[in-house]
This record gives structure tokens, C-alpha cells and sequence, in this order.
């Protein structure tokens, strides 16, 4: 009997061992396999990422200052600032003194309308080149005797004004006829070449032309 009872439990015992080999596969079967990276190229540097646009803070663009236009200074202002400017060269008198005896009673700026027909003949290729030739040309200015220009008080507020538009005019400070005008004529005459050419302007006492 008690034979038996051992190979009984002998048999029960291997039918055990086998039941729990059996279940200690099954639940090695049902655990995952952890799998085991393999580093690569792509993976062993990380890649560079731009930063949104809603991250970069800028100072706001500020506007370009806007420069204003030079305003034009009046004439009766240049004048006054001309008055005691540097002594005239020999072009500069002669220009001066064509303004002085010819425009002497006129407004400032029939003044230097004067004073831009002689500067518009020296230029024109019509008349001598030089201002002193202009004015000196015969029988163009009619205070001119023989090449010689009368007596001048050099002291007088008239001949300071005469040089202060002289200034202004050579270095084209203000204008106030075109530079293709070469004719004045006083109102109170009627040349006859004044028929063939074309009014520009009237400007004190003074009418002006261009061909």
C-alpha cells in the first residue's frame, strides 16, 4: 500500500510538474518583448527648430522725419541781409551800378529785374559775355556817355540797396522774371522794337520782353 501511495504520488507529482511548466510558458509568451533602440544618423543629433514668428519681439519702425520745403525768404529780407555784405568785385559793380541809375526809384523787385536782364544778355550769346561788357555796350544804356558811368554817391541808401540786389542776383538768391527775358523799356516810351517781340511782364515802371 504504501508502495502505491508512492508511485501514486510519484505520478501525481510528474503531472504536476508538467501543468505548471506549461503555465510558466503561457505567461512568458503574453509578456511584450521590450524592443532595444538602435541609434541612427538621424536620431544621434537633434534637428534645429525655428522659432515662430510670434516670438521675435522688434522695436517698432519709426517714420523717416519729413524734411519741410525751404521757404523763400522775401526779397525785402535778402536786401536788408545784402545790405553790408563783402565788397563788390569789378562784374559785381557794373551790375550794381546798371541797377542804381536805372532802376534807382523802381520797387525791389523791379530792381532786380534789372539786374537779371544783364545777367540774362552776358549768358544769352547774343550780347558780350562779361556784365561790365553788357552794360557798357553802345547805345544800350542810356546813362552810359562814352564808356563812362556818372558819379556815384557811394553813401546813399540807394547805392547800398543796388549792391545788396547785385549780390542776390549773381548767386541767384531770388528771381523774378525768366532767364530768356533780354528787353525792358520804361512805360512812358513806345520803342519800336518793343512791336516785334513779346511782353512778359510789367513790373514797376518797366515793361519786359523775350524774342
Amino acid at each position: 500500500m504504501a508502495l502505491a501511495l508512492l508511485i501514486g504520488l510519484g505520478g501525481s507529482s510528474t503531472a504536476l510538474a508538467q501543468q505548471v511548466s506549461a503555465n510558466r510558458l503561457i505567461v512568458q509568451n503574453t509578456i511584450p518583448a521590450t524592443p532595444v533602440a538602435t541609434p541612427t544618423a538621424a536620431a544621434a543629433l537633434p534637428q534645429a527648430q525655428g522659432l515662430p514668428r510670434g516670438n521675435i519681439y522688434t522695436l517698432p519702425l519709426r517714420p523717416a522725419p519729413v524734411k519741410a520745403a525751404p521757404v523763400a525768404q522775401p526779397l525785402s529780407q535778402l536786401v536788408a541781409a545784402q545790405s553790408n555784405g563783402p565788397a563788390l568785385d569789378a562784374e559785381a559793380t557794373c551790375l550794381a551800378t546798371a541797377v542804381y541809375f536805372e532802376s534807382m526809384g523802381e520797387s525791389l523787385e523791379g530792381q532786380l529785374a534789372v539786374a537779371q536782364v544783364v545777367i540774362n544778355r552776358a549768358k544769352s550769346g547774343q550780347y558780350p559775355s562779361s556784365l561790365c561788357g553788357v552794360v557798357k555796350q553802345k547805345a544800350q544804356f542810356s546813362f552810359v556817355r562814352a564808356g563812362q558811368f556818372p558819379r556815384i554817391d557811394a553813401g546813399c541808401e540807394a547805392w547800398r540797396k543796388a549792391q545788396a540786389i547785385a549780390r542776390i542776383a549773381t548767386a541767384k538768391m531770388a528771381e523774378v522774371i525768366p532767364a530768356d527775358v533780354l528787353w525792358y523799356h520804361a512805360d512812358y516810351v513806345a520803342p519800336s522794337w518793343g512791336r516785334r517781340l513779346a511782353r512778359v511782364d510789367k513790373i514797376g515802371a518797366h515793361i519786359f520782353y523775350r524774342a
